[in-house]
């Protein structure tokens, strides 16, 4: 179960692009859904395309982390991992 506080700044989550709150808003607000950055959330699809200039940077840096980070090793495990290095 949420605690108060985080159940307080879940519903006052806002859309990046026009502001409006998870409060005032009927349906849930979305995570980017080329990054899905959590921490970036929108109403709707314009309201996606109308920050994404603002977005666009961030988001590809964070899937291109992933990337690497999550990359399958080719042949052994040793040397590998950004973690471990």
């Amino acid at each position: 179960m949420m605690s108060n506080d985080l159940q307080a700044e879940a519903d006052y989550m806002c859309c990046a692009s026009c502001g409006i709150t998870k409060a005032e808003f009927e349906y849930e607000l979305v995570p980017c859904w080329v990054c899905n950055f959590y921490l970036v959330r929108y109403c709707s699809e314009k309201c996606h395309e109308d920050h994404w200039p603002q977005h666009e940077a961030l988001c590809k840096e964070r899937v291109l982390r992933n990337e690497i980070l999550f990359r399958q090793p080719e042949s052994t495990h040793l040397g590998d991992c950004p973690i471990c290095l």
